[in-house]
This record gives C-alpha cells, sequence and structure tokens, in this order.
C-alpha cells in the first residue's frame, strides 16, 4: 500500500513513559474516523535521541519535527498539518521553527555533528515489523558472508575496520573474533552483553529498542566466523520494551529463515535465545555474565582462560555488546575502508554516549571518535542550563572518571581518557555544573559500588566499603587531611588487588576528583565546609534580616519548626534544629535566605 505521508512516533522508554503511545493510539483513531488511514501511515519507532524535546512526532515527507507533544495535541495535528497541510507551529521544535520547516533534522545544531552508525536505523523504523530492517538493507550482510565471504575473510574484515568493543573495555573486536575462531570444538556460543548496568547510560537499551534486528544479524555473522551454532542476549528485565522487541524480532527472523536450521538456503545452522539478567551490576562482567547464563551466581572467576577459549559451559564463546554488534553490517556493507576512515589513528569509527546530567539537550548521540568534549556539550548537548559554568564530566559510570573544563579540548577515545584520569566505558556522560561538589559525586558512585559488589573478593567487598566510610566521614564535616592520605592509598590498593575490571575501576571516580578537585576535599577537612553547599551536614541556612519581609512564609514551610519571628519581623533559623532540607530557602520570595 502506498501512503502520502508518514507520522513516525517515538516509542522508546522515555517517550512511552510521556504517553507516545496514546499519542500512537489517538493517530490511528482519528486518521481510520476521518478517512485517511489508507492515506497516511502512521509508524512507531525507536529513540530519536534528542531526549529532551520528547514526546517527538516527525511528519513526513516534509520532516516536520514536532517535540513534546501530547495525546491532546494529537487532534490540532491531524486537523491542520495532515488534512489542511498547515503545520502546527507551537509544536514545532525550537530550532526548526527558527530555521523554516523546511530544514532537515540533520542540520540541525543536535545532529549536524553526528555520524549515526550504531543508531542509523533508531528513529527511522518501526523497530517490530521485519520487512522495514529488511528495506533498509537489513540482512544484506548475511547475505554476503554466506554467499560471498569466506570465515577468514569476515574476520579479516573486522579486523581492518579498527572496531574495538563499545562496552568499556575497548578490546579490539577484530582481535577477539580471531580468538574466538582459532580453538578447535564441537559447540561454540555467540553471547551479546546487553546488561547496561551504569547509572545514566541508556544507549545499548535504546539500540534493541529501535533496531533489534541490527545485533540479530551481527550474532549471526559472528556465528557463522567462529563456527557456532547458538547464540544467547544476556538483558536486564528492567528493560521490558527491549525484551518485548527482542523476542519479536527472533520470532520474525526464524519465521523468515533468518535464524534455525539452513539459513538463506546455505546450510548454515544458528539460533538466538534470550536470557534475562535480574539487575546485578557485576553481571557486566564477561565472566559473572557467562556464570549468570549458567544458572550459576553471578561472580566473575579469574583469568586467563578467557571466555574465547573456554566460555560457557566450557566451551570457546565470543562475547561483544548491543553497539559493537550494531556496527558490524555496516562494516560489512560499506568495507573496513570506509570505518576505518572515522575517528582516530586508534580508535575508528563512532561512539554512542548517553548525555544526561546538568545539560540542556539530554538524550542520545553518536558522534565520531576525536571529537572534542566542548563540542559534545556545547554544540550538540545546547550548553549548561540557567547560565551555569561547565564543572565536569563523568564518563564511564562508576568505573569512570572526571573530565575538568581544562580538557573540554581534548578529542574524546580510549587512549586520551585514559590519560586523564577517565575511560570511555560503556558511554554514559553525566555532566556537571558549579553547584555540584565533587567529593559527593565520588560518595554517590561509590555508594553504587559498594551496593553492587559481588563480595567474591576482599578488595571490593572490604575495601570499597572503607573506602565510602572515608568519604561519608569527610563529607559529614569529620574528616582530617590524614583521611586524604588513606582514601588515597587504599583507593590504589584496591586498584592493584581487585579479582575484575569492576573492582579494579571501582576507585576511580575518587581518584580523579582526588586529582583534578583536590581544593574541594581540602576545604571539607580543613575548613568544614562544601564549597559547592551540597553536603548537608557542612551546610548552614541563614536569613538575612535587610531583606527579610516577616511573611512568615518560611516558618510555615520548615518540617521541624527551626524558624522563628513574627509577622513584619525577620526571622531567625535555629543551626541546632534545622535539618537543611532547602525548603525555606526555595519557598522565599524575597531571596533572603543564604547558605554558608
Amino acid at each position: 500500500m502506498m501512503y502520502h505521508s508518514h507520522v513516525l512516533v517515538c516509542a522508546g522508554t522515555g517517550c512511552t513513559s510521556s504517553n507516545s503511545l496514546q499519542i500512537i493510539e489517538n493517530f490511528q483513531r482519528l486518521l481510520a474516523e476521518k478517512g485517511y488511514d489508507k492515506e497516511i501511515q502512521v509508524i512507531r519507532t525507536g529513540c530519536f535521541g534528542l531526549c529532551a524535546a520528547g514526546p517527538i512526532v516527525v511528519v513526513y515527507p516534509a520532516g516536520v519535527y514536532y517535540s513534546h507533544v501530547t495525546p491532546d495535541d494529537v487532534e490540532e495535528i491531524v486537523n491542520e498539518h495532515l488534512i489542511k497541510g498547515r503545520p502546527v507551529q507551537r509544536l514545532i521544535y525550537k530550532e526548526m521553527d527558527e530555521k523554516g520547516i523546511n530544514t532537515t533534522l540533520n542540520e540541525s545544531d543536535f545532529y549536524k555533528k553526528q555520524h549515526r552508525i550504531a543508531l542509523r536505523n533508531c528513529g527511522l523504523i518501526d523497530p517490530e515489523n521485519i520487512d522495514e530492517y529488511i528495506a533498509f538493507d537489513g540482512y544484506k550482510a548475511l547475505e554476503k558472508c554466506l554467499t560471498q565471504l569466506s570465515r577468514d575473510d569476515v574476520v579479516e574484515m573486522v579486523v581492518a575496520s579498527g572496531l574495538r568493543g563499545r562496552g568499556g573495555g575497548g578490546f579490539p573486536t577484530g582481535l577477539k573474533w580471531k580468538f574466538a575462531k582459532a580453538p578447535e570444538s564441537d559447540v561454540k556460543y555467540v553471547c551479546c552483553n546487553a546488561d547496561e548496568g551504569d547509572p545514566g547510560a541508556f544507549m545499548d537499551r535504546s539500540v534493541l529498542e529501535g533496531d533489534p534486528h541490527s545485533v540479530l544479524e551481527a550474532m549471526t555473522i559472528a556465528g557463522y566466523c567462529i563456527g557456532a551454532q547458538q547464540g544467547y542476549i544476556y538483558v536486564r528485565a528492567e528493560y521490558p520494551i527491549a525484551v518485548k522487541r527482542l523476542r519479536i524480532a527472533i520470532d520474525q527472523a526464524r519465521d523468515y529463515g533468518l535464524l534455525g536450521d539452513n539459513i538463506m538456503g546455505t546450510g548454515f545452522k544458528f539460533d538466538i535465545d534470550l536470557r534475562l539478567g535480574s539487575g546485578a551490576f557485576v553481571c557486566g562482567e564477561e565472566t559473572a555474565l557467562l556464570a549468570s547464563i549458567e544458572g550459576h551466581r553471578g561472580e566473575p572467576r579469574t583469568r586467563p582462560p578467557f571466555p574465547a577459549v573456554k566460555g560457557l559451559w566450557g566451551k570457546p564463546t565470543l562475547l561483544n555488546n548491543v553497539e559493537t554488534y550494531a556496527n558490524i553490517c555496516q562494516i560489512i556493507l560499506n568495507g573496513p575502508e570506509w570505518f576505518a576512515s572515522m575517528g582516530t589513528e586508534k580508535s575508528k569509527g563512532t561512539k554512542v554516549f548517553a548525555l544526561g546530567g546538568k545539560i540542556n539537550n539530554t538524550g542520545l548521540v553518536e558522534i565520531p571518535m576525536g571529537t572534542t568534549l566542548r563540542e559534545v556539550i556545547y554544540d550538540i548537548g545546547g550548553g549548561i542550563p540557567n547560565g551555569k559554568k561547565f564543572k565536569a564530566a563523568q564518563t564511564g559510570g562508576p568505573s569512570g572518571g572526571c573530565i575538568p573544563a581544562e580538557h573540554l579540548d581534548i578529542p574524546i577515545d580510549y587512549d586520551n581518557l585514559i590519560a586523564i584520569g577517565s575511560m570511555m566505558g560503556s558511554g554514559g556522560m553525566i555532566v556537571m555544573d558549579e553547584d555540584d561538589c565533587m567529593v559527593a559525586m565520588a560518595k554517590f558512585y561509590l555508594d553504587f559500588t559498594v551496593e553492587e559488589s559481588c563480595g567474591k573478593c576482599a578488595p571490593c567487598r572490604i575495601g570499597n566499603k572503607r573506602l565510602h566510610e572515608i568519604l561519608q566521614k569527610i563529607t559529614s564535616g569529620n574528616g582530617t587531611e590524614e583521611d586524604l592520605t588513606r582514601l588515597r592509598n587504599l583507593a590504589m590498593v584496591i586498584k592493584d588487588t581487585a579479582l575484575c575490571g569492576l573492582g579494579q575501576t571501582s576507585p576511580n571516580p575518587v581518584l580523579s576528583t582526588m586529582d583534578n578537585f583536590y581544593d574541594e576535599y581540602l576545604a571539607h577537612v580543613r575548613e568544614h565546609r562544601c564549597p559547592s553547599h551540597q553536603c548537608r551536614e557542612l551546610t548552614q541556612y541563614f536569613i538575612n534580616p535587610e531583606k527579610c519581609k516577616g511573611c512568615t512564609l518560611c516558618a510555615r514551610v520548615c518540617p521541624v519548626h527551626a524558624i522563628t519571628g513574627g509577622r513584619k519581623i525577620p526571622h531567625i533559623i535555629d543551626p541546632q534544629a534545622c535539618i537543611r532540607c532547602g525548603t525555606c530557602m526555595e519557598k522565599c520570595k524575597f531571596g533572603a535566605i543564604y547558605v554558608h
């Protein structure tokens, strides 16, 4: 059926939580009622990337980009735009409206510096319709591998592309495939790590929600290369939309003969099943993940042997993460030279980041390796809200470190980030402004690490607990300079002695903040003061008597009745009773309350 217009509606997790499914239903119902359902097609898509503007609706062929759409807005879009041809100006994404509605998405500030490879189909196709994936060259790479290329040819293409693992470690993908192909074994496995656990990271989730077949196709190619017949996707159960779409995609691929026996009539056999994780952060580590698939407690083991030699059920196993697989088919179709032409000398291609925190344009961005942090924060991310100053960006989640403003112009790649005390990680990027306390930030990540430690090794189980206790002592105003020495020494010991990569990198937030913001640590222990006023025990609220009008609002909202004073008389805060919740300052209409 030929349609003259298409309405694409984001149905990723973010927009779904803001009623995008109801928006889709309203479009379909109204178009059917008005007799336009045979002319205008409504398509559910994955994430467009610009989550700050969601829910997002894009109308083609004009490419009109609507933001912050509600179910109640649908009738106006149908009547004015789809029927009368008059776009609804109040809903058009601000930048598109300023530049003219004929501006394409790729010309907008958020998108023009991006290069979408892993995210190429997200926001463009219906992830629950295999025909749409096939229409965008889906499964052509698999066909090329099975009919034109030998197993060695494919492995060499991945090696030549320079693709490195996007799960955090950055190990050369082609080399890993070569290692998994080498052992002789009657059984081998291909696994996908979709257990995305870093706080603030949602890159893999969005790929699975928006383009699940890209991962299935790449895993099947990997199975062909290493001689495996079975694959497993280990995906966290907290991703219900991703799990649902993966199940639909697997069933569709089986129905089309793209999974199972005799794929494409070539005699090659390969199938994929799901295994659901229950939210243990440590299961993002490869050996813990494989143990969990086997039904055991998710704990890492010593290496060697590596999974490529002895992995799942003791058999050679290839394990890559979602984003790594999402690049494979484009490398096969376009050639390794095409992929290697992007990025830096040692970090080829693009990288997806989940941009969050104190940033105007929160969402998913995919940039060529070598793009500077300044370009990501200010050109793509739209800068810091409310005119605040950029302070730092945390990359790599609990395993990474903070990047201060002095490194804003550093090209982002694996080696550069490690050189300044951070790491690429899976791709979370949390932006902090001048109001954030870096000591409290380090404590936040240690909170997470202590909670998520599997407990198998003492350095992680006990050492991180001691790190957290020292940070708690410092942020509560009881720290000493000796504590700072103990903090650094203990962090280095954990880094050198923990069993797995997660434990070894867990002190990074502490070490990087001490390296880059040591003055804040000193203020906490020498002056018993938090410069950012974020540590509650080190913050005291005062009322300026010259500004206070005696309206009594602050006294009325104080939950512990710590504020006294009569009407039209300056009020006073009792520092002993005050719990430092900040409600009084938030409610004061005269700016009379301040912190010190």
